[in-house]
């Protein structure tokens, strides 16, 4: 029995768009946190009660988000994944470097935010931050990783941009040899008919 490939007739550039728009969604929600990160890690004077009691409040709340919200966050994360696992399928040497170099960048936030925010959200919300890493150690390092996550998930797009500007140019390039060889082929015939 001859081999069927799997996605036979599927575009090429069907899931182009999916990794990146996961990765700018996830940017997007990181981004929303750092209103409240700013207190524990950009200021020089140390967080004050309001201000620590305001940001458990905002990672308890999502911590206790109704179940659409992390569905809808894992889901998002699972496009992203499954949009770089298919531009791996059969790659090209392109696909291979650039989109197998922002995969392994996206899996390390991804294991960062399963270890240290979800973590971290989870001792927030339920108040037991232990005597070792204390309350506002807790916070900074959630904080911490999601601006670690977010550099990460700027990589991804930085190494998506490089992919593109290297395939646009590699067209270039292509395209100039075409156009060159054109010439030279119109070239000989011109000066074959000229000896005739």
């Amino acid at each position: 029995m001859p081999f069927v490939p799997l996605l036979p007739s599927l575009p090429p550039n069907l899931f182009n768009k999916y990794d990146k728009s996961a990765t700018c969604f996830l940017l997007g929600t990181i981004f929303t946190n750092w209103t409240f990160d700013h207190a524990t890690l950009w200021t020089a004077l140390p967080p004050t009660a309001p201000t620590l009691a305001a940001i458990e409040s905002h990672y308890s709340q999502l911590h206790h988000a109704p179940p659409i919200i992390p569905r809808v966050l894992h889901i998002t994360i699972g496009t992203g994944i499954l949009g770089f696992l298919v531009k791996l399928y059969k790659p090209s040497e392109s696909n291979m470097l650039f989109d197998g170099a922002s995969l392994v960048l996206y899996m390390i936030a991804l294991v960062m935010y399963g270890t240290n925010v979800v973590k971290g959200m989870r001792i927030i919300a339920g108040g037991d931050y232990g005597e070792e890493v204390g309350r506002v150690d807790t916070l900074r390092v959630v904080a911490a990783s999601q601006v670690i996550i977010a550099l990460v998930l700027v990589g991804v797009l930085v190494l998506q941009s490089g992919q593109w500007y290297a395939e646009k140019k590699e067209e270039q390039e292509v395209r100039g040899l075409e156009l060159k060889e054109e010439r030279e082929r119109e070239e000989r015939r011109g000066s074959g008919k000229k000896k005739n």
